[in-house]
């Protein structure tokens, strides 16, 4: 699955100094890519019996939508504080220097279903744990987390040991 890697641009010193981003968006316009990487976390959620692909804002709906659609379930938003329209329930968790929070709609997860969630890459696993603890809170039973990118030498995968864990690229280092 690393071959996905040459689509990855690397952006140095972005969003601040020292560090290197991961920029999906060339791997998202190149059609056959794209969709190795849906038919990907396809063949290995298609018989998991997943009841609805949750996606975590923002590039983590581009990947949700895509896969849900494949999947034949519904797609669940999970986003910053203020952005869905209905009642929320919202989480906050810590980030290295301060807090943040995370909202998803009361009745977006009914209690017992079975719950697929994908995001585009994994860090720290703060947002990640946060987004479990709020499926978990609604009932959900989670079946697995995804990810199109790791990056390992964060150890984002400690936080996630209670569940199964599937990344399609992994970044050993910086």
């Amino acid at each position: 699955m690393d071959d996905f890697k040459r689509f990855i641009r690397n952006v140095p010193d972005f969003p601040k100094k020292g560090i290197v981003f991961r920029d999906i968006t060339t791997l998202l316009k190149d059609k056959a890519a794209y969709r190795q990487v849906i038919d990907a976390f396809y063949d290995h959620y298609k018989d998991r019996s997943v009841g609805v692909v949750v996606g975590i804002e923002a590039r983590g709906f581009l990947l949700a939508s895509s896969l849900a659609y494949k999947l034949g379930v519904g797609v669940v938003p999970v986003r910053k504080p203020g952005k869905l329209p209905a009642e929320t329930l919202r989480v906050e968790y810590d980030l290295e220097y301060g807090t943040d929070a995370l909202e998803i709609h009361r009745d977006a997860i009914v209690p017992g279903q079975r719950v697929l969630i994908v995001d585009d890459l994994l860090a720290t696993g703060g947002t990640i744990s946060a987004t479990c603890e709020m499926v978990k809170k609604l009932g959900g039973q989670i079946v697995s987390v995804a990810f199109l990118i790791e990056l390992d030498f964060l150890r984002g995968r400690e936080k996630l040991a209670d569940y199964e864990l599937l990344s399609l690229i992994h970044y050993q280092n910086e």
